[in-house]
């Protein structure tokens, strides 16, 4: 029996009596009711025994749950091997892993009594048909595509690092390869990072393998998703189609594992024991011998380093095919002939080549896609004379101007906020901009002015025009006197620009054509044909039905200088997604330093040479995936109380603790008086990764027992490492 308790000492197996009534349903995976330290809780039959080790009174099974076998053996060792690599409880990962019970949808059908062949025959023959026309697709775009296919028809588990040419239809790939496998006689999971993707993949899915295909998302609501759950788990759903939690799917016979875009945030778990869906992923595959695939436009430094090591091997196209269908991609001022036509090309946000590109495409009636680094309107500053950003005094965090306090009041200033306000005004015209503004340009174009030289902003208020400093978004200290450190001068831009301010902007440079948003609250999956300018925020970029003609990616120095590990990395993941969507005799121009190693990666579309140089550069400086890091979050008490008990290894490095900015501490924050929180950060070759995980839980055990109310937390390679 597998109690689910907190405490981190009491993750392991207790021996229970099971009454004469129960014995028929009190079967290994059942949910059950028992009754630990005078308390109810809940807990899973892990086997039945005849006789138990325990030479004490033994407690009686109080009741179980419900007869469904709810945690298979195959979930069991998965959630095992999680909580062993993340250095968790099985209990923290089966929460995770098995969605809360819902009676009335489980009793609304019969478990499924068919065989994994008569599921596969159950395929519709035509889609098995459709599958094998798409045999010349892989084959004529991919070295090995339909090598890679036989292998999954025949049952075997072949693993690969996919990068999707430019303008692929990912989604129809990606349900080629789940049919192949059904059509097999297995199943697949396939991870997507949000519920637009998860619309497209399965809506492909369906259309080869019909009702077999099935969506797993937190937005179903409990009994849609228990429901769906319950499909994959009885056998009548052979394609289990979700987010991160998909990977924890209970699919019969699995045959394949795939992840779209693993590079994307949402893959981290943000609870206990914070696995990462990519991580668990290739767990998954190794202990079942599933295939595994990580597709993408780009590529991470992970998948770079499986693939190096022989994991898993390429999938990628031939040069030849990608000049096929990518677009032609440019910087400006790449050339002395550029910037000898146009010399302030890589000092203006929106130089003159992507002006004159643009209005070409709305002229011939054709759509322009501007991707911008954020919404809102002017988010962030830096010195006006030399372009560095502004930082804090106290805490070097990054200094900004809140995006209520430019301008204007009531509407205008909701209109401001949301890109898709500007769209609702019918198009970009001065009138409309005017009208968005609340008639008020004169004045508008004076504040805009002063905001953007002298470092203040200005709201309207009823007591007339006030003044407004910038302040700190990771202290939120006030930073009245500013001096830049490398010039000295005092004086303040707005630099990132909002997808708001973009819009009006383009608004008044393309009069007449209608202005489009996609971000924040309002996201659009797709857009119609025609002459437009779609204002996308990253991430939000919606299809084209005949791609567009194109497109302009605003602000990359941002993306660029941002503190973090992943800045690059995840900056060229960005711009490869939008350029993807553009159509082969498209352009694409990318507003940053030409000589950057990620804007010639863009400009060459080469993610495999980008992910090598990444994964070399971490190697030297030891980051992950070069080595294994753990994260200790908690007070100086709490993380010196942890390391005291945990027996390391010799050849761990301890670097810290350093206190986190503020927005990182709430979850250790009580009442109104914050708590100061530090890292520690725990570093160790690959080779001992597993056992500065196991000395981890252990000290986490321990200290458990002591029963300790300082707050701590343990991350294995998060993902928020600066």
């Amino acid at each position: 029996m597998l109690p689910l308790l907190e405490p981190a000492h009491l993750d392991r197996d207790f021996d229970y009596l099971v009454p004469a009534e129960l014995d028929a349903i009190a079967q290994p995976g059942v949910r059950v009711r028992v009754r630990f330290s005078g308390r109810l809780v809940d807990g899973f039959v892990l086997d039945r025994l005849e006789k138990s080790d325990h030479t004490g009174k033994l407690m009686r099974l109080e009741r179980v749950v419900s007869a469904e076998r709810v945690l298979t053996p195959e979930i069991l060792r998965l959630a095992t091997a999680v909580a062993t690599r993340y250095a968790g409880t099985r209990a923290d990962v089966l929460r995770l892993a098995i969605p809360p019970r819902h009676a009335k949808t489980e009793a609304e059908q019969p478990g499924s009594t068919k065989s994994p062949a008569e599921t596969a025959s159950a395929v519709p023959d035509s889609a098995g048909a459709e599958v094998v026309s798409r045999f010349l697709e892989w084959e004529r775009r991919y070295r090995h595509g339909a090598s890679f296919l036989e292998a999954l028809a025949a049952g075997r588990g072949p693993r690969a690092a996919w990068q999707a040419v430019p303008g692929e239809q990912w989604a129809r790939r990606l349900a080629e390869l789940a049919a192949v496998t059904v059509g097999g006689g297995r199943s697949a999971v396939i991870m997507v990072p949000d519920q637009r993707d998860l619309d497209r993949v399965l809506g492909a899915c369906v259309d080869l393998v019909g009702e077999r295909a099935v969506g797993l998302s937190a937005g179903l609501g409990p009994a849609a998703r228990y429901r769906r759950w319950l499909a994959a788990l009885r056998g009548s759903a052979r394609i289990v189609v979700g987010t991160r939690s998909a990977i924890f799917a209970p699919a019969t016979d699995l045959g394949l594992i795939a992840i779209w875009d693993d590079g994307d945030d949402t893959y981290a778990e943000p609870r206990a024991p914070y696995p990462h869906a990519r991580e668990v992923a290739m767990l998954r595959a190794h202990e079942t011998g599933a295939a595994f695939v990580a597709g993408g436009f780009a590529r991470t430094a992970e998948i770079q380093a499986v693939v190096d090591s022989g994991w898993a091997h390429d999938l990628v196209a031939d040069r030849a095919v990608v000049r096929e269908y990518a677009p032609r991609i440019s910087a400006p001022g790449d050339s002395d002939v550029a910037l000898e036509r146009d010399p302030v090309a890589r000092a203006v946000r929106i130089p003159a080549v992507a002006f004159t590109a643009a209005r070409k495409a709305l002229a011939a009636g054709e759509s322009v896609l501007v991707q911008v680094p954020r919404r809102g309107y002017v988010p962030a500053l830096a010195c006006a004379k030399c372009r560095t950003p502004a930082r804090c005094r106290h805490c070097n965090g990054p200094l900004s101007l809140p995006d209520n306090t430019i301008g204007g009041t009531g509407t205008a200033r909701r209109q401001r906020s949301d890109p898709a306000a500007v769209a609702a005004t019918g198009s970009g015209s001065d009138a409309a901009v005017r009208d968005s503004r609340g008639s008020r340009a004169g004045e508008w174009q004076t504040r805009r002015a002063s905001a953007r030289e002298v470092g203040v902003a200005w709201s309207r208020s009823g007591s007339g025009d006030v003044a407004h400093s910038p302040s700190c978004r990771w202290c939120g200290k006030t930073e009245a006197a500013f001096r830049c450190g490398s010039c000295g001068s005092r004086a303040l831009r707005a630099v990132v620009i909002g997808a708001a301010r973009t819009a009006e902007e383009l608004g008044r440079a393309f009069p007449g054509v209608p202005i489009r948003g996609s971000g924040g609250a309002a996201v659009l999956d797709a857009v119609p044909e025609g002459p437009q300018v779609v204002v996308a925020t990253i991430g939000a970029e919606p299809v084209a039905p005949s791609g567009y003609a194109v497109a302009l990616l605003l602000d990359g120095w941002a993306l660029l200088s941002r503190a973090d590990l992943r800045a690059a990395e995840d900056t060229l993941r960005r711009w490869m997604s939008a350029a993807a969507l553009v159509r082969p005799t498209g352009q694409v121009i990318v507003m940053a330093e030409p000589s950057l190693p990620t804007v010639q990666a863009l400009v060459r579309w080469d993610p495999v040479g980008h992910a090598g140089f990444e994964l070399a550069a971490r190697t030297e400086v030891r980051f992950p995936p070069a080595v294994r890091l753990a994260a200790v979050d908690g007070t100086t008490d709490s993380i010196a109380e942890l390391l005291g008990e945990a027996k390391l290894p010799a050849d761990i490095e301890i670097l810290g603790p350093v206190p986190l900015p503020p927005g990182a501490r709430k979850p250790f924050s009580s009442g109104d008086s914050p708590a100061v929180v530090e890292r520690m950060i725990l570093r160790a070759d690959r080779a001992c990764g597993a056992a500065l995980s196991r000395a981890l839980a252990a000290a986490q055990a321990v200290r458990s027992t002591h029963r300790s109310d300082a707050p701590l937390r343990v991350q294995i390679d998060p993902v928020d490492i600066g």
